[in-house]
């Protein structure tokens, strides 16, 4: 039996209530939001399991928070505690004998390192999923995806503090209830059936603490299925690449859409996809949808077979995207209110801060493309970031 090993420890130590309490917007990549109440950076686990329970147990509302790339802020800022998830960290090992690797990350990694390290180690699983923002705590929350792949297809097991057990628990995949850019997590935010009775925010029920990933042993990527993707590698739909390639690939195409972090590129000051893809019944899409918009399957990625099988195809729903819907409604690229926010120049799903733009000017624009978009088409986009403090009601 051969195994291979990588273990990369970087966490900081003794870390505490900061000195200087920075506001939301040096927090956030929306880079918009006020003063917080108080700020903790955690730099053990045990720090920030005691800094949530230690909230909790005064009534006060906590804010954890890891690389900050999906959370629009009130510009009144947060009266409560803000906890960072400062903890770094990537141990995994691969094993010949089965062809898998096992990788266990603490949830403030920064998760395209993880990425970087599975691509550079030969575990094949997440390379599609290169130049995500934000730490690994956040990919079950939100079943990260891109280019056809998603992490449901790789995670194990999360670990995770349960604030209504007041415990640590270890959630198995198939009991995240993961879905399209959803989770069990998440849904507690919103959700009194997932909430344990009640519901949760801006932190959900459970917080994070470690990921783990079990992945194969390839240089090859998975089957290359979204057909942007497979355009720029120059090979047909389903073919499989080494996935150094498809890393490459991807990292190319999102900057194309201003989706890699680059504090000189405006476009990147912003939150990602701001709206998920709409999902409709088969008979919603026939009659909302024009002919010419998009209609993609739905998969079920937590069905998938193996690591890079085909996910099974859900019966009776399509997907349509939220960018045609955007630019289709008459919201181009660079769209404005007239204030500093506006979408992207390279990619209409993104709001972005020109630099000086507020919550309320962020908001505002995001108010008049859902309105357009649902008065167009009678289709309800839905935010993907975490409001902190805000509504789009």
């Amino acid at each position: 039996m051969t195994t291979s090993a990588v273990t990369s420890l970087a966490a900081p130590t003794g870390a505490a209530f900061a000195a200087a309490t920075p506001t939301l917007a040096e927090l956030t990549t929306l880079r918009v939001g006020g003063p917080v109440g108080a700020y903790v950076e955690a730099a053990s686990e045990a720090e920030l399991v005691d800094a949530v329970r230690a909230a909790d147990d005064a009534g006060t509302l906590v804010l954890v928070l890891g690389g900050g790339s999906n959370v629009l802020a009130a510009d009144a800022g947060f009266d409560g505690v803000v906890v960072r998830d400062a903890r770094r960290g990537i141990d995994g090992a691969g094993d010949d004998a089965c062809a898998g690797a096992s990788l266990t990350v603490p949830a403030g990694q920064p998760w395209d390192e993880v990425v970087a390290t599975a691509v550079s180690e030969g575990w094949m699983g997440v390379e599609a999923l290169s130049g995500i923002p934000g730490s690994t705590g956040a990919t079950p929350v939100q079943n990260v995806g891109a280019y056809g792949q998603e992490v449901a297809e790789t995670l194990s097991s999360v670990r995770v503090y349960d604030r209504l057990e007041r415990r640590t628990r270890m959630l198995a995949v198939g009991e995240l209830g993961l879905g399209y850019r959803t989770s069990v997590l998440k849904r507690s935010l919103h959700d009194a059936t997932a909430g344990g009775g009640r519901t949760w925010g801006p932190t959900p029920r459970y917080v994070v603490l470690e990921v783990t990933f079990q992945m194969r042993l390839a240089t090859l990527s998975a089957p290359v299925r979204y057909p942007e993707l497979a355009r720029l590698l120059e090979v047909e739909v389903g073919a499989r690449v080494p996935t150094t390639r498809v890393r490459d690939a991807v990292l190319e195409l999102r900057r194309r859409k201003g989706m890699v972090l680059d504090a000189a590129d405006h476009d990147t000051w912003s939150a990602g996809s701001f709206f998920t893809n709409p999902i409709l019944t088969e008979a919603d899409a026939a009659t909302q949808l024009p002919a010419d918009a998009p209609r993609y399957p739905v998969t079920d990625h937590t069905r998938v077979a193996q690591i890079g099988a085909a996910a099974p195809v859900v019966d009776g729903v399509v997907k349509t995207s939220a960018a045609w819907l955007i630019s289709h409604a008459g919201f181009d690229k660079g769209h404005t209110l007239g204030a500093p926010a506006s979408l992207s120049t390279k990619h209409s799903l993104a709001l972005t801060n020109r630099g000086g733009a507020t919550a309320a000017d962020l908001l505002a624009l995001a108010r008049s493309v859902r309105d357009g978009v649902r008065d167009t088409y009678g289709v309800e986009l839905v935010p993907e970031p975490v409001l902190v403090g805000v509504s789009l009601d």
